[in-house]
């Protein structure tokens, strides 16, 4: 048997001899990194949904309330002669009251309503989808008369995009700063595991045993506990998911939002599950180079 077989038997049998220390020291480890993993999933979520509704970017212009019909379809008329339209679309007010009702669940409220408050409106598709080119259009079309407001439609799309950054940033420091505590934590753990065998590990470096015979044992116990708090974390995510999922979807439909919240994918889980184990060794590491080093195991 080599010598990492060796080590990692003595890693699995301490884990095994103190059970309930060792599944709370996991449920540690595994509730500091729900937090972050559940965060990343559902920001992750949103981002899909940001990228998969943002479309080409098109411009609102909404008409002045009192436009006569023929004044109507001659502001039609040059907008489609533009060379820099791409597509237009015309809606007028009465199609817009059915849309806002049907789509964004205000059925009560508009039937209630005695007057259409609506304006016509024209979608439209610019053929030149740089900064430039929009803010020139934009530019034009307001100095129509009877245009009331342009609105760029996928301007809400962008601001959440960065939303998504902005949350994406403080889910990794967060988890930055919840890593940096597990590391503490494991390695207090290994500290006073050295401390309660320290006789034991000094009569072994008197009888010729390397450092590293000695060091092997609680790296593997380190990367052990924390590759068990990483699967009881992914199970943790998972289940969350699973209970605030329903809700959370349920409101987004109300808003006309298609959003359907998935995950962890097996990669997330797998790649939670090595950030753990890499963090419980990289905290037994530490504590024991600097006891090793510092000759605390031998008086």
């Amino acid at each position: 048997m080599s010598a990492h077989s060796m080590a990692l038997m003595q890693a699995l049998r301490r884990l095994g001899k103190k059970p309930v220390g060792t599944l709370l020291s996991a449920l540690v480890i595994a509730i500091a990194l729900t937090l972050p993993a559940l965060g990343y999933v559902l920001v992750d979520n949103v981002a899909s949904l940001a990228r998969g509704i943002s479309g080409k970017p098109e411009i609102s212009i909404f008409l002045k309330s009192d436009v006569a019909a023929d004044r109507v379809h001659a502001i039609e008329a040059s907008l489609r002669a533009n060379p820099q339209v791409a597509a237009l679309r015309f809606v007028p007010r009465d199609e817009a009251l059915k849309q806002l009702a049907a789509r964004g669940g205000f059925a009560d409220v508009t039937d209630a309503l005695a007057d259409n408050p609506l304006p016509d409106a024209f979608i439209l598709e610019p053929r030149d989808e740089s900064s430039a080119g929009f803010d020139a259009l934009r530019k034009e079309i307001a100095t129509i008369p009877e245009v009331a407001q342009t609105q760029l439609d996928s301007e809400w799309v962008e601001r959440l995009q960065a939303i998504v950054a902005l949350a994406r940033s403080i889910t990794l420091i967060l988890a930055s700063l919840l890593g940096t505590a597990l590391i503490i934590v494991t390695f207090n753990t290994i500290r006073l595991q050295i401390l309660t065998q320290r006789h034991e590990i000094s009569v072994k470096l008197l009888l010729g045993a390397t450092r590293n015979y000695v060091r092997r044992p609680f790296l593997y116990f380190g990367l052990l506990q924390g590759l068990l708090g990483g699967i009881l974390a992914w199970m943790l995510v998972a289940t969350l998911l699973l209970l605030i999922a329903p809700p959370i979807e349920a409101l987004a439909q109300r808003y006309s939002i298609a959003l359907s919240l998935g995950g962890p994918a097996l990669w997330q889980g797998g790649a939670l599950c090595a950030f753990a184990a890499i963090l419980g060794w990289l905290g037994a590491a530490i504590s024991v180079r600097r006891h090793l080093h510092d000759g605390l195991l031998i008086d």
